[in-house]
């Protein structure tokens, strides 16, 4: 009886002990986990200069930019968490042909750029992007931002605090910080998160049209963040795409839904 007991305790405390190892991995561990930025630089993609721009706590970031033709809107697009700014050509190859500008924005941290990536750093990072369009004459009204994974909280923040032409949200959570939660509903992730971009509420400070976009078999973020999106925020649209995961920015079919809403949106379409 003794022994059994013994055993019960020595495996409860095991339990417990590894229990506590993991919450203290993720407390001290997640920044890499939320911000896995691909290491090395890569090439420069053709079309695209690059451009540098400084943040209101003094990094220097570069990334890419191609300017719009005359009369039409730029691109403000923040990438997911996993790829870089040159991801974001690829997901704009049918909007730039179109006369759309796209400013390829990047993080700090991110294709060899100073500092460690946080979600207020990420917001500061964002503000410089648009301060370099406001210094290139594309002022908010004329930016249509776009933010993929990760990056529609960003966006969607930046939207909040400017009223840009529309905006775009693809593969979008709620909030990080219930994602989180949902995937390891186990741990206590509400202490120990630090970043959460609460993007369900931060949409409701966005005056401009809004544009959701998800694929129903994203099983990293599921569809169902999207949807909540749109209970919550009257007159947003809603586009779910059936069959696609969350590689949907970079899907033709989600390129051309975008295009279309920018082109009601901005009012930029083909003229007759």
């Amino acid at each position: 009886m003794r022994r059994a007991k013994r055993a019960v305790l020595v495996a409860t405390g095991l339990l417990i002990g590894l229990y506590a190892a993991i919450a203290i991995g993720l407390a001290l561990g997640q920044g890499p986990l939320i911000y896995p930025a691909p290491r090395g630089q890569g090439a420069m993609a053709g079309g695209f200069e690059a451009v540098g721009y400084r943040t209101e706590d003094g990094l220097d970031l570069a990334a890419g930019y191609r300017a719009a033709q005359q009369g039409k809107p730029t691109i403000l697009y923040f990438h997911g968490n996993g790829t870089d700014w040159t991801s974001s050509i690829i997901a704009t190859d049918r909007m730039v042909p179109e006369g759309y500008g796209v400013l390829a924005a990047e993080y700090r941290g991110y294709r060899g750029n100073p500092g460690s990536p946080s979600e207020q750093g990420l917001y500061r990072d964002g503000r410089a992007a648009l301060r370099f369009l406001e210094r290139e004459g594309v002022g908010p009204s004329q930016v249509v931002m776009i933010g993929n994974s990760v990056g529609t909280g960003v966006a969607a923040q930046l939207a909040s605090e400017t009223t840009p032409a529309a905006l775009i949200l693809i593969s979008p959570f709620a909030s990080l910080s219930q994602l989180v939660g949902e995937k390891m509903w186990w741990l206590p992730t509400g202490l120990l998160l630090r970043d959460r971009y609460d993007t369900l509420t931060t949409l409701e400070r966005v005056e401009a049209p809004i544009l959701l976009m998800h694929g129903d078999a994203d099983t990293l973020i599921p569809h169902a963040h999207s949807e909540q999106l749109a209970a919550k925020k009257a007159g947003a649209e809603l586009a779910i795409f059936p069959g696609i995961g969350h590689d949907l920015a970079w899907h033709p079919a989600a390129e051309d839904r975008a295009l279309a809403f920018m082109e009601r949106a901005t009012g930029s379409g083909k003229s007759d």
